[in-house]
């Protein structure tokens, strides 16, 4: 299928798109090994590290969150595929440590099966690491038995608040236990409004018919338990998303949230403030605090429109961890 896309080699499109990234980001990140996106300035050894790994084609995650505060090593693999496990080990060999790693990895099918089979070589060639999963996804799955929740732009906030414990020299399994509450206080939900296109093979990757949004699609283009709708408004959107992500949450009056607006691809910086602006309008109706706003674009799926709303309880400390300093190219908090 022809693509309006502008790109070279499909097959060596990884390689050539991270020579482009570290080039536009040479204070923040570099390459190294087999195609492995590390800090440009490694922290101290006695600190915690923060390793990730999952498919191209989502920029600027996940290896735009590498750099000071977040994740010292991405492994990132080919479009939309998990990176296989030798390259993996590779990265948590070259930043093992006394400190331990803490690795990051989101609930798709081939992440978890690449991590899985990481963790055991690991444990083998005697490297500290402890694992965090990633499973935020209302549509799929249940709180009591998340296994099939999906993990989505909610691993920012954990890659956010575990860096930043990290950066303060905070222990592996303190780094763990904040990201593991990090983890259970959030929720996400995503809507699309329009297909995108696999920049390989240009085929469809999801069918969104013209006036019809899906409420619960994947970022690959996954269904859930709520099928497509007539398109709404961007107040009438955010009224149906925002209530499920604070049922799931059990958040109540007077607590404090944080919520992003994550645009996975064509949906405009427009359209995302609207309905952050209606979410605000939501919790003050119900006397929750938006103790954090955050609109952008994080993790994409190519051209896709719409977007994934994310809310999290947060706690002084979460506050604290999500305020503190970080320098990456997908994420700056000065």
């Amino acid at each position: 299928m022809a693509m309006n896309k502008f790109i070279n080699d499909s097959d060596d499109l990884p390689r050539q798109l991270l020579e482009g990234f570290a080039l536009a980001h040479p204070k923040q990140v570099r390459l190294a090994g087999d195609q492995l996106v590390v800090r440009a300035r490694p922290k101290p050894e006695s600190r915690v590290a923060l390793v990730t790994l999952g498919g191209s084609g989502h920029e600027p995650a996940l290896s735009g969150f590498v750099g000071t505060g977040m994740l010292d090593v991405s492994v990132p693999g080919h479009i939309f595929a998990a990176p296989g496990p030798p390259r993996v080990l590779e990265a948590l060999r070259m930043v093992s440590r006394d400190a331990g790693i803490l690795f990051v990895v989101l609930n798709h099918e081939g992440d978890v099966r690449s991590a899985s089979i990481v963790m055991e070589m690991a444990k083998k060639a005697d490297i500290r690491v402890a694992q965090i999963l990633t499973h935020e996804d209302i549509s799929a799955g249940t709180r009591e038995d998340p296994k099939d929740r999906r993990g989505l732009v909610g691993c920012l906030l954990v890659i956010k608040v575990a860096g930043a414990a990290a950066e303060e020299g905070r222990s592996l399994d303190e780094c763990l236990a904040i990201a593991e509450r990090m983890e259970r206080n959030m929720a996400t939900l995503a809507v699309a409004v329009a297909s995108a296109t696999h920049p390989c093979t240009g085929g469809v990757i999801s069918d969104v018919p013209d006036g019809t949004m899906v409420i619960g699609m994947g970022q690959h283009g996954e269904g859930g338990r709520f099928g497509p709708q007539a398109l709404k408004s961007a107040d009438e959107t955010a009224d149906i998303m925002l209530p499920m992500l604070l049922e799931d949450i059990g958040i109540g009056k007077g607590e404090d949230v944080l919520v992003m607006i994550n645009g996975v691809g064509s949906t405009t910086l427009m359209e995302l403030y609207l309905v952050m602006r209606r979410v605000r309008q939501i919790l003050d109706e119900r006397g929750v605090r938006l103790a954090r706003g955050i609109v952008g674009e994080f993790l994409t799926v190519q051209e896709m429109g719409g977007f994934q709303m994310c809310a999290a309880r947060m706690d002084q400390e979460l506050l604290a961890l999500w305020d503190a300093p970080c320098d990456t190219p997908g994420l700056v908090v000065a």
